[in-house]
């Protein structure tokens, strides 16, 4: 019997491009086609990245008191989400967190920063940060997150062994008006390139669950497609009470995952991470998403709990894939709107005397 999303996996793998005839029909499949929309982008999914899922974990090194007023955010300009605020780790206290996940498996370390930009005072300190830990743990990945960037800083950060630079999309330029008004679009786009420009791997991805129509959903992958985003992290919207879009629930775990499933066929060789809110929001479907997406964060978030990481590890080998760069690493041949309450802020990790977790 014909298949229309396994035919589709097949043209991807010899070098088609997504239409966006195509894209709508991956948004619009019904619940029967579910399990063959999986199944398809599954096959992109094992072609490029075999068995292997990239685990990355995140330090939050300043928490809120952001000047942005970006609607999504709890971290926003007015903010009344009872989060962790806290200003600049000390070095040595960024270092042992992020040393807490590189030995429960991150090959990737996200070090993150609120705020619009840093300055050239915030870029050393985030330097210094990443020498030593990379003094400590020579082959980690470092990922550095610090807003927008101005001339020369991604060059600095890529000298002090900065390896990636995210900075998320987040939706279509479109929409984009409607969830932020202290910078623009454009403003996203050229820190994204002036990271690449310098050398670093570009890390950019979207925020689903906004109220974005699907036709705004693609336009935004589609720009981070002709962008080259060398890896897409997929947010799932956390609708944090204090924070304009409390109360938003528009996602089904379905949904989540045919999201998943379109950014893997618009771009198969792309790292795809299932980030945050990914708990709340594709429940029960998590395992069934980590045949689609190949990389995920471990622990906590930058303002929220994730799950255990025990249980992420779990999932990984449960459903027969090994962490990337692990002793494991190698081919084997085993292998409803969310309810509202279900988000639980970070009490632990960075900022606090609690361990993290991991």
């Amino acid at each position: 019997m014909f298949n229309y999303f396994d035919d589709l996996a097949g043209r991807q793998l010899t070098g088609a491009t997504l239409t966006r005839e195509e894209a709508h029909a991956i948004l619009e499949s019904t619940d029967d086609q579910l399990l063959e929309v999986a199944a398809a982008a599954a096959r992109l999914r094992r072609a490029h990245f075999s068995n292997t899922v990239k685990v990355n974990y995140l330090v939050n090194l300043k928490s809120g008191l952001c000047p942005e007023d970006c609607t999504y955010c709890s971290q926003r300009l007015g903010s009344a989400a009872q989060i962790l605020k806290y200003t600049w780790l000390k070095p040595e206290d960024a270092v042992a967190q992020a040393t807490t996940g590189i030995r429960a498996g991150a090959s990737r370390v996200c070090m993150v920063a609120s705020g619009k930009g840093p300055s050239d005072r915030d870029v050393d300190r985030v330097a210094g940060m990443v020498s030593e830990l990379k003094d400590q743990h020579p082959d980690v990945e470092v990922c550095a997150c610090l807003g927008i960037l101005k001339e020369g800083q991604a060059g600095r950060l890529k000298a002090a062994g900065v390896d990636a630079y995210n900075h998320n999309l987040n939706t279509s330029e479109e929409m984009y008006a409607d969830i932020c008004s202290t910078h623009e679009f454009s403003d996203r786009v050229r820190t994204v390139e002036q990271a690449k420009d310098a050398g670093l791997s570009p890390c950019s991805g979207v925020i689903v669950g906004m109220g974005e129509s699907h036709d705004q959903l693609i336009d935004a992958v589609f720009a981070l497609r002709e962008l080259g985003s060398d890896s897409i992290p997929v947010n799932f919207l956390m609708p944090f009470d204090g924070t304009p879009l409390e109360g938003t629930w528009l996602l089904t775990p379905a949904a989540c995952l045919r999201v998943l499933a379109l950014v893997r066929f618009a771009c198969p060789a792309t790292e795809l991470r299932m980030a945050g809110g990914r708990e709340m929001h594709l429940r029960t479907l998590q395992p069934l998403a980590l045949h689609v997406a190949n990389s995920l964060f471990l622990g906590d978030y930058l303002t929220s709990e994730g799950q255990e990481a025990t249980a992420d590890l779990d999932m990984i080998a449960d459903n027969g894939f090994v962490v990337l760069g692990s002793n494991q690493d190698q081919e084997t041949d085993d292998g409803a709107p969310s309810p509202e309450g279900s988000l639980t802020i970070r009490r632990r990790g960075a900022g606090t005397s609690m361990a993290p977790n991991a």
